[in-house]
């Protein structure tokens, strides 16, 4: 299922620096760098507010940016966010086009209800996939629903949507269920501790 993309208006950067930078974002605006396809990069400034919005929780955001009326799709490739403050720093894109495919990571998550008495860890929190540029998946879904305890969930048991393929080792785990006792059992109690060695 291919994706709209997300348009934002973006206007070309004529000032570089961290001085000009800082003021960019004094002014609402986030620095960004598109490039691809053999193009010399280009650096843009995009809306704040509006670009924070496009790359919530995607981080794989194809976005369409209207430069002075030139159209630019783009993937996101590098996302720069303030450790305290809300908000997007700076943005890498790449140049891409609707008919080709791309490399991605794209973040694990877990659906369905586990069996009783299982336990469930995600060993790969993203995964490596190529799908057509139109539509990367937000997220891969792994279903354990009815996965009993003591099975590990390989990338070649992934379900992937249509067009999507997962690149690298096949027999990778990516989601280990096992049971509860077990895992309790792995962790030795505090009395059971070695002593420490001081005394």
């Amino acid at each position: 299922m291919a994706h709209e993309a997300t348009k934002l208006t973006a206007q070309d950067r004529t000032d570089f620096g961290k001085g000009a930078s800082r003021q960019a974002r004094r002014d609402g605006l986030v620095p960004a760098v598109v490039y691809g396809h053999g193009s010399e990069p280009r650096h843009v400034l995009l809306p704040g507010h509006a670009t924070s919005l496009a790359l919530r929780g995607n981080e794989n955001a194809l976005i369409e940016l209207d430069l002075a009326g030139e159209k630019l799709l783009v993937l996101t490739k590098a996302v720069q966010r303030h450790p305290i403050r809300t908000g997007v720093q700076h943005v890498d894109f790449q140049l891409v086009n609707r008919n080709e495919r791309v490399e991605v990571e794209v973040p694990v998550t877990v659906v369905g209800d586990a069996e009783p008495g299982t336990i469930h860890m995600i060993e790969a929190a993203n995964l490596l996939v190529s799908a057509p540029a139109v539509s990367i998946p937000e997220a891969i879904e792994v279903d354990v629903t009815g996965v009993a305890g003591g099975t590990i969930i390989t990338v070649a048991d992934l379900k992937l949507p249509a067009g999507v393929e997962a690149l690298g080792d096949a027999e990778a785990g990516v989601v280990n269920v096992a049971d509860e006792n077990a895992v309790t059992e792995a962790v030795p109690a505090a009395d059971e501790a070695p002593a420490a060695e001081a005394e």
